[in-house]
């Protein structure tokens, strides 16, 4: 193959080019996709034949960032990449899920698409690369595919939208949603924002559809110039047509009445399924059903489906008895667990979280090491999803992708209500005790109920609430679900996840699986989801309306002061001696960095006593001398002329043996001042010239009567002692 460029223009005029025929010729398909000096390189290899048994797409996406691409060196001390990072795996997700309904439903073979970031200059974001990059490989391949797509990122920057911002423009946004779409239909959305209507967030579709279509149709040249328009031939799935009207015409009746009887029970429903199916099966031998079982699973299943579509098209009846929009009974308490610092319990229906808050200092943040983003985090969301939400009896093995991408949705929707400036360290854990549909956005709403519990400051209570869609091809009747079971999910059309407050939506995540979806359509989903969600509120307020007034009794408690730069060093003090003193005589815990030109001390305790002897620790040592002020402070050392005393954090003046008392003293042994006295002294004055601090007791004492001023002998400057701080 030679080689192939072909150039793809952004909307601002920069310019993406897809290069193939050069690199990677032994894969399937290979594209270089360069933008500025950020360059991917997409890789795709798919099996010649599918694994016997196989009735499923498996598809694989990886994606990965190279650190010599940013030139940098990984951490750890083997300084090479490891496994992926959840930005890897969110990133992953986002291409699997625009690539997957569009591979042949009959096609079975092993497809695995790789994603590098070879090259990388801090400006241009590859994640929004990373979908284009993986179509254009698979359009220059002779893999069956259901393509060309792309995908965009769109901020609102200023009122205005900006399709793949850079890293600064995407600061400033209140808007942030990744879109994939082929050339007619918009197939997944997801994103964060900050509080936007509705019609904001499909505006900012229509602006990302407009540019994907650009993309797609240069995917489309590109296929023509490199000959890649006919794909292999292939054969996965053996079907026998007779036996296919057989299950239906035996089992259709009876699943649609399985369907209609509006039966809450997630698995007395399923039983019932089963049972007809089980039936159907008893009429063959063992012999025949060795051959025929994997076929009739198949065909019920699409009866199974016919039949619930169906029943809802034609009746309005879903699977549990419901109205298309009806909202599934909710229950809710919060401080059910006495250890977390806040805690809640959410169901709707049959999905139940069962969510925890912990309040830490700035010692608990995470911290961010990916190839082009390093930093911290200060609000963190976990979401765990045993086997036994599902009633399967299986070991639980780590953490997956989907709970890394279900626990970012839930972060996102959740994590700009905590103000700006709020000083803990927080984490959510969400885990799910049972599961039948939109565990997510029970975390959402368990969340808010926890973070309230904990007496976390939040703006506003967030929902959320999962949309589903009905339509069949060339039809023009369709239905739009509220909070929709797990087999509504997987039977139906639409996956669409919608969380807000009162004002607005803070996060979506939508994936589509049906062609030709207006955007009509889209509109009645997101009103429908907006009075979803307004109930669930009411829900949540009904249990907490919000926010406790207080911390509970065992939870941290933090100061925060601002201090100059300059004093940085003197409050941590030479190898931390200072800061670590402080620590140990009061029992909090305190942490100190630069921000802006200010120091940012950070002091907690779970004693409300501790938290104050460090704050006053802490601004002794801040505090400016003034002459004039009295002071208690410590004798440090004593010399013949007179005592070296520290009235202040870390500075010392001189209380010469003249400025003890009024009488007169030819030795310190006479003035019974010793290592360790406290004096209460007062500062005379601060040399400009040296900074040298000059106190006197003596000035605090009342003139003896009578007193008359001798002549005092000349003061002698201290030359057998080092001079300390600031003397």
């Amino acid at each position: 193959m030679n080689v192939v460029t072909k150039n793809v223009a952004l909307p601002d005029g920069r310019i993406i080019t897809l290069e193939t025929g050069k690199l990677a010729k032994q894969a399937d398909g290979a594209v270089m996709l360069r933008l500025g000096n950020t360059m991917l390189l997409a890789t795709v290899c798919a099996a010649k034949d599918a694994v016997p048994g196989t009735d499923f797409m498996p598809l694989q996406v990886e994606y990965k960032e190279k650190y010599a691409a940013f030139g940098r060196f990984p951490g750890g001390f083997t300084k090479r990449e490891g496994k992926a990072s959840d930005y890897e795996i969110l990133t992953c997700r986002l291409v699997d899920r625009a690539l997957r309904p569009l591979f042949p439903d009959n096609y079975h073979a092993e497809v695995y698409v790789n994603i590098i970031l070879f090259s990388a200059d801090g400006v241009d974001m590859p994640d929004a690369l990373a979908g284009l990059a993986a179509s254009a490989a698979l359009a220059v391949s002779d893999i069956p595919f259901g393509g060309p797509i792309s995908e965009v990122r769109v901020a609102r920057i200023n009122g205005e939208f900006v399709v793949n911002p850079t890293f600064a423009q995407l600061d400033e946004a209140d808007m942030d949603i990744m879109v994939a779409a082929t050339y007619d239909n918009i197939m997944m959305v997801e994103g964060e924002m900050k509080e936007v209507s509705e019609n904001d967030l499909l505006q900012a579709m229509k602006v990302a559809h407009e540019a994907i279509k650009v993309h797609c149709k240069a995917q489309m040249e590109l296929m023509e110039e490199v000959g890649s328009t006919v794909k292999r031939e292939y054969c996965h799935e053996e079907n026998d047509e007779e036996l296919r009207a057989q299950v239906h015409e035996a089992c259709y009746a009876k699943a649609y009445e399985v369907a209609a009887s509006g039966n809450c029970d997630k698995h007395g429903r399923a039983a019932a399924f089963e049972a007809i199916r089980e039936e159907f099966k008893a009429q063959f031998t063992e012999e025949e059903l060795e051959e025929k079982a994997a076929l009739i699973d198949r065909y019920y299943h699409d009866v199974e489906k016919e039949a619930m579509r169906r029943c809802i098209l034609d009746e309005g009846k879903r699977l549990d008895g419901r109205k298309t929009t009806e909202i599934r009974p909710i229950w809710c308490e919060v401080g059910y667990l006495p250890g977390p610092h806040g805690s809640a319990v959410f169901t709707r229906g049959e999905t139940q979280s069962l969510t925890s808050v912990t309040l830490g200092t700035k010692r608990d943040e995470k911290i961010i090491d990916d190839v082009m983003n390093q930093g911290t985090d200060r609000f963190l969301l976990h979401y765990n999803f045993p086997p036994f939400s599902t009633g399967e009896a299986r070991a639980q093995r780590g953490v997956g992708r989907r709970e890394i991408g279900h626990g970012n949705l839930a972060c996102r929707a959740l994590k700009n209500m905590v103000p700006a400036d709020y000083p803990y360290c927080v984490r959510v854990v969400s885990d799910i005790l049972e599961s039948n549909g939109s565990s997510s956005m029970a975390t959402v709403c368990a969340g808010t109920l926890a973070l309230m519990d904990a007496g976390v400051k939040i703006n506003k209570p967030v929902s959320g609430i999962a949309m589903g869609l009905i339509k069949n091809a060339g039809e023009e009747k369709y239905a739009v679900l509220s909070d929709i079971l797990g087999d509504e999910d997987h039977l139906g059309d639409m996956d669409f996840k919608v969380t807000g407050t009162v004002d607005g939506i803070t996060a979506t995540q939508m994936d589509i699986k049906v062609d030709g979806l207006s955007y009509e359509i889209l509109e009645k989903a997101l009103n429908q989801a907006r009075e979803g969600r307004m109930h669930i509120l009411g829900k949540i307020t009904e249990c907490i309306a919000e926010p406790r007034a207080e911390l509970k009794p065992h939870a941290p408690r933090i100061e925060t002061i601002r201090i100059p730069k300059e004093f940085i060093g003197a409050v941590i003090g030479p190898g931390g001696k200072i800061i670590q003193g402080i620590q140990e005589e009061t029992g909090a815990t305190v942490s100190i960095e630069e921000v802006e030109g200010e120091g940012i001390v950070e002091i907690s305790a779970t004693n409300g006593n501790a938290i104050n002897e460090a704050l006053a620790k802490i601004k002794a040592i801040v505090a400016i001398p003034e002459a004039g002020e009295v002071y208690e402070g410590v004798v440090r050392s004593v010399m013949p002329y007179g005592a070296f005393v520290e009235f202040m954090a870390g500075k010392d003046g001189l209380l010469h043996i003249s400025e003890i008392d009024w009488k007169r003293f030819e030795t310190m042994e006479e003035t019974g001042i010793k290592e360790g006295d406290k004096v209460t002294v007062k500062l005379l004055e601060i040399d400009p010239k040296t900074g040298k601090f000059k106190l006197s007791r003596r000035a605090l004492i009342e003139k003896p009567e009578g007193y008359e001023e001798r002549e005092r002998r000349p003061r002698r400057e201290p030359r057998d002692r080092k001079p300390r701080n600031n003397e």
